[in-house]
C-alpha cells in the first residue's frame, strides 16, 4: 500500500529521543516526587493516577515571559528574566496512546519477545511540560524495527484484523539515517521503531559507526538532556539514564549530556538544534554550551561538515517556531549568522559592518509590530496553514529587509539579489520562498511611495504624471486607487506582507534627533500601517488581483488594429489602469474608450 513521506526524525543524530509511559487502569497514589532522584534515575508512575489528579512540579529557569501577556513576544535572550518551568510529576495519555501500548505489550507477551519497548523523541519531554504530542518513536533493545512490525501484523491477523503495511527506511548515512528505521500504522496512528543505538564519530565527518547499543548508551548519544528522558512502556517509568534530564527540564536548562564541544565536534548541527529548542521553549543555553558553539573550530566543521539543506531546515523550523527572534539571536550572539546564512562573493554594495545585528534587530522590531497589529498582517487565507505561512515568509523579509537593495553577478554576469542567493544556495529553501521573498521586498518599494501619497498629496501631481499617456489621462481623485491597484496586482495574497515590511524599513518621525523612544517608534510604524491597510480596503482593492480583463488580447488586436506583440501588451496595461480607474466600467466603456482612443492614435500618427 502506497505511505506517505517517512518521518525520519528518529534516525537523525542530533534528534533525543524519549520514552513513553503505558497506563493501566489502576487507582495508586503517586508515589514519588521528581526531586532528589539518584542518578540515573528511573520514576516508577503508578499508571492512572495522573489521568484525575496530576503533580506539577515548578522549579526556577531563565526565560523571557515572565510577566508578559499571552501570546506576546518574549525578549530576546540576553534580556530574559528568571521565571518558573511546569514540570508534571506524570505522562497524562490520551486513550488511543493507551491503547497502542497495550496492543505492544500483547505481541511482546504473546510471542514471548522479551522485548523492552521504549518510547524515544520529543514526546516525553512534550508530555512532562503539559504539551500534546503525537509523535511516537519506539526504541527496540533486541530486534530490529521491521522484524517487530512484521509480529505485530502476524498478531493482528490473530486477532481477525486487517494487516497495515510497513514502511521501512533504509539508513542513509548521508541525510543523518544512520540505523534502518520501520514505520507502520497502528490505531491510525503511524509509530516509528527503530534499535537502541551507540555511535562513535571519525574525526573528520559527522557520519558515526552506528552499532546496537544500550538504553544507556542510547542515551547519552543524543543531542541534549532534556531529550534523552525514556518512558519504559514494560515497566511503566520514565527513565533518565543521563542522571540529569528531568532536573534540566525543572529547571528550563539546555545542556548536552557529554561535555558540549566534543559533542558539537562530532556533529556540528547540534549547535542549531540546541539553539531551536532554547528558543521554542524559552529555555537558558549554559554557559558551557555556549561557549563550545561559538568556538572557531565548531564553527568552521558547521560550515564545512555540514549540507545546506540540514541548516537550512533547522533554521526554517526556527522561523516557524513560537520564538523565532530568540532563535535569531543566539545565532548572531554566539557569532553565526554569517556561517548559517552565507553570502555570495563581492556583493553590491558591499555588506556593512554589524550586518548580522542590522538584520536581527529588523526581525525584532518586525515581530513586536506584527503583535501590536495583530494577524491582520498574515492574512490572506482562511486556514492556520496558510496564515503560518506569510508569517514565516514575513519574516524571512523581515530578517533579510537591510539586504533588500543589495545584489551579486552570477555566473552568466547577471545582477541578482543577495537575498535570492543566501535563501536559495545558503539555506537550500525553495525556490518560491526566494521568489516571495524578493517580491516582497519589491513591492515594500513601490508600497513606501503609496504611504507617502496616502498620507499626503505632496507627490500626487508627479505620480499621476506616471500614470498618464497619451491615450489615458488617470481622474485626480483615482490616482491613488490606480497605483495602488497596480501594487497589489504584483505581489497579489502577500500586499500585507509587503505593506508591512515597508512600514518596518519607513523612516520615523524625529528618528533622527534620537528624539523618539522604542515605543514610540513601533506605534509610529503601526498607525502607519493601519492608515495604510484602512485606505486601500476602503478603495475595494482587497482581492484586485482576481479581476480579470474586460477584453482580450485578440479584441484588442481588433480594436486597436495592431498585430500583436509589445503594442498589444502596452495596450493590456493602459486597460489595466483604465480598470481600476473605472471600477464600475462594463465592457463597452471600455471598448468606446478604446476606439476613441484609436482615433487619437491615428490622428498622432498622421501628424507625424
Amino acid at each position: 500500500m502506497p505511505l506517505p513521506s517517512m518521518s525520519l526524525r528518529l534516525l537523525l543524530p542530533p534528534r533525543g529521543l524519549l520514552v513513553l509511559l503505558f497506563l493501566r487502569r489502576r487507582r495508586s497514589p503517586l508515589r514519588r516526587c521528581l526531586r532528589g532522584w539518584p542518578a540515573p534515575a528511573t520514576l516508577a508512575i503508578p499508571p492512572r493516577a495522573f489521568a484525575s489528579s496530576t503533580l506539577h512540579v515548578r522549579a526556577c529557569a531563565f526565560s523571557g515571559v515572565s510577566g508578559m501577556a499571552a501570546g506576546s513576544p518574549p525578549p530576546p535572550p540576553q534580556q530574559q528574566q528568571q521565571r518558573c518551568v511546569e514540570v508534571r510529576e506524570g505522562v497524562e495519555l490520551t486513550e488511543k496512546e493507551e491503547r497502542i501500548f497495550r496492543r505492544l505489550l500483547d505481541v511482546v507477551r504473546h510471542f514471548g519477545l522479551g522485548t523492552q519497548l521504549r518510547v524515544a523523541g520529543g514526546w516525553v519531554r512534550d508530555k512532562l511540560l503539559g504539551k500534546d504530542s503525537t509523535d511516537i518513536d519506539i526504541a527496540l533493545d533486541n530486534m530490529t524495527g521491521q522484524n517487530f512490525c512484521e509480529k505485530v501484523n502476524e498478531y493482528s491477523e490473530l486477532m481477525g484484523e486487517e494487516q497495515k503495511g510497513i514502511g521501512v527506511i533504509q539508513c542513509n548515512p548521508d541525510q543523518s539515517k544512520h540505523l534502518e528505521t520501520a514505520r507502520m500504522l497502528i490505531f491510525d496512528i503511524w509509530i516509528d521503531f527503530v534499535n537502541l543505538r551507540s555511535e562513535k564519530y571519525a574525526e573528520n565527518s559527522r557520519i558515526p559507526t552506528v552499532e546496537i547499543g544500550t538504553a544507556k548508551e542510547d542515551a547519552f548519544r543524543r543531542d541534549l538532556t532534556i531529550n534523552s528522558l525514556f518512558f519504559n512502556i514494560n515497566t511503566n517509568s520514565v527513565e533518565d539514564l543521563t542522571g540529569r534530564g528531568l532536573e534540566d527540564l525543572k529547571k528550563g536548562l539546555i545542556v548536552t549530556p557529554l561535555p558540549a564541544k566534543a559533542t558539537f565536534l562530532d556533529d556540528p548541527l547540534r549547535v542549531l538544534r540546541a539553539i531551536r529548542f532554547a528558543a521554542r521553549f524559552n529555555f537558558t543555553l549554559t554557559d558551557e554550551l555556549k561557549e563550545a558553539a561559538s568556538d572557531e573550530k565548531v564553527k568552521s566543521e558547521l560550515g564545512s561538515k555540514i549540507s545546506k539543506e540540514r541548516i537550512g531546515h533547522e533554521v526554517d523550523l526556527m522561523m516557524s517556531d513560537k520564538h523565532p527572534v530568540n532563535a535569531m539571536c543566539y545565532i548572531r550572539d554566539l557569532g553565526l549568522f554569517y556561517v548559517v546564512f552565507a553570502f555570495p562573493e563581492k556583493p553590491d554594495p558591499s555588506v556593512p559592518d554589524k550586518c548580522d545585528w542590522l538584520c536581527v534587530s529588523h526581525i525584532e522590531v518586525a515581530w513586536n509590530l506584527a503583535h501590536s497589529i495583530g494577524c491582520s498582517v498574515f492574512s490572506g487565507g482562511s486556514d492556520s496553514k496558510w496564515q503560518g505561512e506569510h508569517q514565516r515568509l514575513c519574516l524571512y523579509s523581515a530578517l533579510f529587509a537591510p539586504l533588500r537593495n543589495t545584489v551579486y553577478l552570477d555566473k552568466k554576469s547577471k545582477k541578482v539579489p543577495v537575498v535570492n542567493y543566501i535563501i536559495r544556495d545558503s539555506l537550500k529553501l525553495k525556490a518560491s520562498d526566494a521568489d516571495s521573498v524578493v517580491n516582497i521586498h519589491a513591492a515594500s518599494e513601490k508600497f513606501a511611495e503609496l504611504i507617502c501619497l496616502l498620507e499626503s498629496n505632496e507627490n500626487l501631481a508627479t505620480v499621476k504624471e506616471k500614470l498618464d499617456d497619451e491615450y489615458l489621462e488617470i481622474p485626480t481623485d483615482l490616482v491613488k486607487r490606480v497605483l495602488a491597484g497596480l501594487i497589489l496586482r504584483e505581489i497579489k495574497d502577500f500586499w500585507r506582507v509587503a505593506l508591512f515590511i515597508s512600514t518596518l524599513t519607513y523612516p520615523e518621525v524625529g528618528s533622527a534627533s534620537g528624539s523618539v523612544s522604542q515605543q514610540d517608534k513601533l506605534h509610529q510604524r503601526k498607525e502607519k500601517y493601519t492608515r495604510a491597510e484602512r485606505s486601500i480596503t476602503e478603495l475595494e482593492l482587497d482581492g484586485v488581483w482576481k479581476m480579470k480583463p474586460l477584453l482580450d488580447g485578440k479584441a484588442i488586436m481588433g480594436i486597436m488594429q495592431v498585430k500583436g506583440g509589445p503594442p498589444v501588451g502596452k495596450w493590456q496595461q493602459r486597460q489595466l489602469k483604465w480598470q481600476l480607474a473605472h471600477p464600475k466600467g462594463t465592457t463597452d466603456e471600455c471598448i468606446e474608450w478604446m476606439k476613441q482612443s484609436q482615433s487619437k492614435r491615428q490622428k498622432v500618427e498622421c501628424n507625424t
